[in-house]
C-alpha cells in the first residue's frame, strides 16, 4: 500500500482540495449543517477507503443525492433523518452480501465512457461561474435544473453581471500554473513531479487573496472557501449530532432509508465501473466488497450526524488525473480534510474557489477531450448514439436519467442488431430452378427476431424454392417454430417447396418443425 507514497500524497492533497467546497456545497444544498457534509467526506475517505477494494475511487456525499436528502430532512428532521441513514448503509451491507454488485456490470461501455464525457461537461460547465466571481449556487450543484428555479446556462448569463477582475485574474495564472507544471516543468527535473501543481495554485490564490484585500482586485469573502470555524474544542464537538432512533418505527424513515441503499448503491456501483475504465492499469474493483464499504461508511456516518455517502466521479477522476496508484490516495485525503477542519479552518477560508474552478477546469476537459468523440464516433453508430445520449441526458438532466437514457439507447440498438442478425437470406438461380432462396438462420434465435424472419418468409413469390439451413442453429424461441409451422400452411397455398437442411440431413417440405427439431435435439424454449 505505501510503495507508492511519491504519487498518492500529492494525488490526496489535490483531491483534498477538491472534496473541500463539494462536502460544504453538497451538505449545503441538502439543507444540512456545512459540518455534516465534512463528515461524509472524512468517513468516506477514511473508513470507505480502508474497507473497499477499489484502488482509486473515493467517496463522499453525492451531489446525486440532495434532492432526497433535501426532502427528506423537511419531512422528518435531521435527527430522524439520520436514522434513514443508518437503515440505508445496513440494506447496503445486506446488498452486498446477496451479490447485489454484479448489477454494474449490465451497463454498457458506451453508456460509462458517456457518463464520464457528460460529468466532465458538466463539471467544466459549472466551474465557469466560479472562475469569473459568481458565486451564488453551492459548488456541488451538478443537475441541469437547480433549487433555485436556474439552469446551467442561465447562470453563465447571470454572471456576466458579477464579474469579478480579482477571481478572473486568479483563475488565468493558476490555469497558466497547472498547465506549465504539467506539460513542461513537471518533464524538466524531478521536484516538479513531488511538488503537485494544484498545490501551487492553492497557496498562490491564497496569497493573492491575502496581498490583495482592501483593493480593487480583492476576492470578496463570498468567493472564498467557508469551512465551520469553532471557537473551542467543545464548540467543535457539539457540531456532531446524533440519529434520534424512536423514529425506528416511522414508515417514512424506512422509505427514505430503502431509497438512499437503491439510489446510493446504483451511484457507486456506476463509478466504480467509470474508475475503474479510467485506471491506467485496468484494475478491477470487486463490487460486492465495494457495496459492503458503502454501507459501513454510511452507517458510521449516519451515526455521527453526516450525509449519506457514495463513491464520486468527480473526485474520483480528480484522483486519477492527479496520478494517484493506490487506495492510499484516498485515504489521507479524508484524514487532511479531518486534521484541517480540527486545526486551519482560518487558513482554509482564504482559500478561493477560482483557484477550486482552475483545478476542476482540467479535471473536466481531460474526461471530456475531443479525441474521445473522435474515437467513440469512428466505432460506428451502435457505440456513439448511446455515448452521446448519455451525454445530452446527463448535461441537460442528471446523472441516473441521463444514464438512463443512454442504456435505453443501447438496448433498442441490441434488438436492432438482433432483428437484423436472426437469419441471412439470399436470392440465387440454381440450374432450371429461377425462384431459389436460402435462408440461414443464426446460432440463437429468440422472439426478438420473429418479426424478420417473418417477413422474408411473407415476402416468398409463388412457386421458390426454399433452402432453410439451420445447421448452426442450437438454441429457438418457440416463437420463431409456430412461425415456421404456420408459414408451412402458406406454403403448400403458394407452391413454395420447403428444404430443412441440419447436421444430421436434409428433409422436403416437414409437416411439423417441433417434431424437426426435438429429434435434431436443437434446444427450443
Amino acid at each position: 500500500m505505501f510503495k507508492y507514497l511519491n504519487k498518492d500524497i500529492p494525488a490526496s492533497i489535490v483531491v483534498f482540495f477538491v472534496a473541500l467546497p463539494l462536502c460544504l456545497g453538497i451538505a449545503l444544498a441538502s439543507g444540512a449543517p456545512a459540518f455534516s457534509g465534512l463528515i461524509a467526506g472524512i468517513i468516506g475517505g477514511v473508513v470507505v477507503g480502508a474497507i473497499s477494494g477499489s484502488q482509486l475511487g473515493v467517496s463522499g456525499p453525492a451531489a446525486g443525492l440532495a434532492v432526497i436528502v433535501l426532502g427528506a430532512i423537511a419531512t422528518l428532521g435531521f435527527d430522524q433523518f439520520l436514522v434513514a441513514v443508518v437503515i440505508g448503509g445496513a440494506l447496503q451491507i445486506l446488498l452486498g452480501i446477496l451479490r447485489a454488485g454484479v448489477i454494474g456490470y449490465y451497463f454498457p461501455s458506451a453508456v460509462i465512457k458517456g457518463m464520464l464525457a457528460g460529468i466532465g461537461i458538466i463539471i467544466f460547465l459549472k466551474q465557469i461561474p466560479h472562475a469569473f466571481g459568481y458565486d451564488k449556487d453551492y459548488e456541488g450543484e451538478l443537475e441541469f435544473f437547480q433549487s433555485d428555479g436556474e439552469n446551467t446556462f442561465s447562470e453563465l448569463i447571470n454572471m456576466l453581471d458579477y464579474i469579478s477582475p480579482g477571481a478572473v485574474i486568479v483563475t488565468i495564472i493558476s490555469l497558466i500554473i497547472l498547465l506549465l507544471w504539467e506539460n513542461v516543468l513537471s518533464k524538466k527535473h524531478k521536484i516538479f513531479t513531488i511538488i503537485p501543481g494544484p498545490l501551487v495554485a492553492v497557496v498562490f490564490g491564497v496569497v493573492y487573496a491575502m496581498l490583495m484585500q482592501d483593493t480593487s482586485l480583492e476576492i470578496a469573502e463570498a468567493h472564498l472557501v467557508k469551512v465551520p470555524v469553532p471557537e473551542s474544542l467543545k464548540d467543535f464537538g457539539s457540531q456532531f449530532t446524533f440519529p434520534d432512533f424512536s423514529a425506528i418505527s416511522n414508515m417514512k424513515v424506512w422509505v427514505t432509508g430503502v431509497t438512499i441503499a437503491i439510489v446510493a448503491s446504483l451511484e457507486t456501483l456506476l463509478c466504480v465501473e467509470a474508475a475503474d475504465k479510467l485506471d491506467p492499469h485496468k484494475r478491477v474493483t470487486p463490487t460486492n466488497r465495494e457495496l459492503l464499504a458503502q454501507g459501513t461508511g454510511n452507517i458510521i456516518s449516519g451515526l455521527i450526524g453526516g450525509l449519506p455517502i457514495t463513491q464520486v466521479i468527480v473526485r474520483s477522476s480528480a484522483n486519477i488525473q492527479s496520478g494517484a496508484r493506490t487506495k492510499v490516495s484516498a485515504i489521507l485525503h479524508g484524514i487532511f480534510i479531518l486534521i484541517s477542519v480540527v486545526t486551519i479552518p482560518v487558513l482554509l477560508n482564504k482559500i478561493p474557489l477560482a483557484v477550486l474552478a482552475a483545478i476542476l477546469f482540467v479535471v473536466g476537459y481531460k474526461l471530456a477531450k475531443p479525441s474521445l468523440f473522435k474515437h467513440m464516433y469512428k466505432l460506428g453508430k451502435a457505440q456513439f448514439l448511446p455515448f452521446v445520449i448519455t451525454i445530452i441526458g446527463i448535461v441537460f438532466t442528471d446523472l441516473l436519467i441521463g444514464i438512463g437514457l443512454g442504456l435505453a439507447v443501447g438496448i433498442i440498438t441490441i434488438l436492432l442488431n438482433s432483428y437484423k442478425n436472426s437469419h441471412f437470406l439470399h436470392k440465387e438461380k440454381f440450374n432450371d430452378i429461377n425462384n431459389k432462396f436460402k435462408m440461414n438462420l443464426a446460432e440463437e434465435v429468440t422472439f426478438l427476431n420473429k418479426g424478420a424472419i417473418n417477413r422474408e418468409l411473407h415476402n416468398l413469390p409463388k412457386n421458390a424454392y426454399l433452402e432453410l439451413d439451420v445447421t448452426k442453429t442450437k438454441w429457438l424461441d418457440y416463437d420463431i417454430v409456430e412461425i415456421l409451422d404456420e408459414f408451412a400452411i402458406r406454403a403448400k397455398e403458394k407452391n413454395i417447396t420447403i428444404q430443412l437442411i441440419s447436421q444430421r440431413g436434409t428433409v422436403e417440405n416437414p409437416t411439423s418443425y417441433k417434431v424437426f427439431f426435438e429429434k435434431e435435439k436443437k434446444e427450443i424454449i
